[in-house]
């Protein structure tokens, strides 16, 4: 486990941009294109930086970037605020449990309304009025994420119990960028709402992705929480799992650091906790030696980014 101390600013926040930096960026950049071209690389999409419409114009242009230079950018995204935002102005209150919204049959419809028609439709078109190719998919269509309940007592909540990644696969191959919404069904056609970053983490895994990124609101993994000049650049599963068990990783950050470990042991070649609220995360992170936030990987010999 690497732990950085301090966390450097994005390239050219303070310095400005002259010439031989953005040079140097693209000199900088080349290596990781030219070693991770056709690889699919899952983004899952979600807090301050999918709120925030400059960060949001933002990602779409990085996405429509990272297809250009011949990755396969696949993005899934949540939607908890705006299903939130739109249950209280149809005077319904929210309950939670361990922190999981309670589903029933008509929070459900909000679900599938908010993050198949409002949610991904937005992600779709600003990537879409970029120049790029992108098509909204939900977890129901073509049997992609087929769920199973998590616990009667949360209602249609669901885990991922398969997933048969053959329409995404189709998707890419034709260039296209999907955009998939968290929802899934089980057999008998039964809709769930299913936590976005358990579903990125098993469509990482299903498609052999070279690299799942998630977008938080933290630095990353910090080795002290309240300290975040403890950002734990690199990291194996054992490392993670040990920090969950000692309580260095604790509350809301724990499903986001196990879907990291879910999605490495499932196939994926490294998982990333990035941080959402700075500009470009996604590209800093895929296409500096530095990186800015924490790499997950299988073995502690993998070397950062996958380059040997």
């Amino acid at each position: 486990m690497t732990v950085t101390t301090g966390v450097e600013s994005a390239p050219g926040a303070a310095e400005g941009f002259e010439p031989d930096r953005r040079a140097r960026a693209l000199v900088e950049a080349l290596p990781y294109i030219r070693r991770f071209r056709g690889a699919v690389v899952v983004v899952k999409y979600g807090g301050h930086a999918m709120t925030d419409p400059a960060l949001a114009a933002s990602f779409a242009r990085d996405i429509v970037l990272v297809r250009s230079v011949g990755l396969h950018p696949v993005v899934v995204h949540g939607g908890g605020p705006q299903i939130g935002e739109h249950l209280a102005r149809m005077g319904k209150q929210s309950e939670f449990r361990d922190g999981l919204r309670v589903t029933d049959a008509e929070t459900l419809e909000v679900a599938r309304m908010v993050l198949v028609g409002k949610v991904g439709r937005d992600i779709v078109n600003a990537i879409n009025a970029n120049g790029g190719a992108a098509l909204g998919v939900s977890g129901e269509d073509g049997r992609l994420v087929i769920a199973a309940p998590r616990d009667p007592e949360l209602g249609y909540v669901g885990d991922v119990a398969a997933v048969d990644p053959r329409i995404i696969e189709q998707l890419v191959t034709r260039e296209i960028i999907p955009v998939v919404s968290s929802i899934g069904a089980d057999q008998q056609g039964q809709a769930y709402n299913i936590n976005a970053d358990t579903v990125a983490a098993a469509l990482a895994g299903a498609l052999g992705a070279a690299k799942v990124v998630y977008l938080t609101d933290v630095p990353g993994l910090l080795a002290d929480p309240v300290d975040p000049s403890s950002l734990v650049s690199r990291a194996t599963v054992t490392d993670v799992e040990a920090m969950i068990a000692s309580g260095a990783i604790n509350g809301g950050m724990i499903p986001k650091a196990q879907a990291c470990v879910d999605a490495v042991r499932a196939g994926a070649g490294s998982a990333h906790m990035l941080d959402g609220r700075i500009p470009h995360a996604v590209l800093l992170e895929l296409f500096t030696d530095a990186g800015i936030g924490t790499m997950i990987t299988k073995e502690p010999e993998a070397e950062r980014k996958g380059l040997s």
